[in-house]
């Protein structure tokens, strides 16, 4: 079916209404969620909202209230840039929400989406069993979200993020100085490259994990996001493993590393399935994070060693 055509001229005025065109507009034109909302009125309600300077939050008792016709020709411009562009709806409004904070987001990294955000908001417990943390360490830091955000729940901790990719760590340092995240730095590394000496309380890391077969048949929204964060060889666990087998030596005695792998979470327990991981339950499931102890890292390193280097 054929999407309605993005016109000026419905006789549709109030905020509810456009969310609703844009609701059937997006189902109409086939679109992929995913990036921060993961259906069509979600989306569509924060590009009305964006395009009508409204917080993103805006009570529903405004939802009956009249919209201009400039504002509403606004808000039709928006929708037909999703549609048209295939643009993830936080790249067409330059803002994504996570953990309860609002981030700059643009191509030069993944939209903030991953369920991580909840766990930073329960303080990582109950893995972390009450142990004492003072730095922590956000692997493939991206837009700087996790970073930033474990250093905004958790002020007294000391949060490195690192990143190869030199537009990501650009955007970082700008959502840092957006959101005062003074006790958060970041640094230009692959992976551990250059933290020689540097050894955390808590590693967590989001890498990139998607499978060269599943890259390449990404539905188009995905094309907009730099594809060194999402592409991570055949199976999906190439970066995974280098983590997982450097990790011990930059994490305490009593170190805990938190990874997410998504749906290469069953290559992972196929490869390993003599490691203890804990596989985390979140509210909505479980989404392919899993935490592991450093002492578990250390008894199997020969064996992820082992896979790791075998790819080079």
């Amino acid at each position: 079916m054929s999407a309605a055509p993005l016109t000026a001229d419905f006789e549709q005025v109030t905020i509810v209404d456009l969310i609703r065109h844009g609701g059937s507009l997006f189902a109409d034109a086939g679109l992929t969620f995913g990036h921060s909302y993961d259906n069509a009125l979600d989306e569509a309600t924060q590009l009305v909202l964006h395009a009508l300077h409204m917080p993103h939050d805006l009570s529903p008792v405004y939802g009956q209230s009249r919209v201009t016709t400039q504002e509403k020709a606004r808000v039709l411009a928006l929708f037909e840039r999703r549609i048209r562009e295939r643009v993830p709806a936080a790249y067409l409004t330059g803002e994504a929400w996570f953990a309860g904070l609002s981030f700059k987001s643009d191509p030069r990294a993944l939209v903030p989406r991953s369920p991580i955000a909840e766990l930073i908001e329960t303080g990582f417990e109950p893995w972390l069993g009450g142990r004492e943390v003072h730095r922590v360490l956000d692997l493939c830091t991206g837009s700087g979200c996790i970073a930033i955000a474990t250093g905004h729940h958790h002020p007294n901790w000391e949060v490195h993020g690192i990143d190869i990719s030199d537009d990501a760590l650009a955007l970082a340092a700008e959502n840092k100085a957006r959101l005062h995240a003074d006790n958060v730095e970041f640094l230009k590394s692959d992976l551990f490259a250059a933290l020689e000496g540097e050894v955390y309380d808590l590693i967590v890391t989001n890498p990139p994990y998607v499978t060269h077969d599943e890259t390449d048949a990404l539905p188009e929204e995905y094309a907009h996001e730099p594809e060194l964060g999402l592409r991570a060889g055949d199976d999906g666990l190439d970066l995974a493993l280098r983590i997982m087998r450097d990790a011990p030596a930059h994490l305490g005695e009593h170190g805990l590393l938190v990874c997410e792998v998504g749906e290469a979470e069953h290559a992972l327990v196929a490869l390993l399935p003599e490691l203890p991981m804990a596989w985390v339950e979140f509210k909505v499931g479980q989404m392919g994070i899993f935490v592991v102890e450093r002492q578990d890292l250390v008894e199997h390193h020969d064996r992820i060693r082992a896979l790791a280097d075998a790819r080079g």
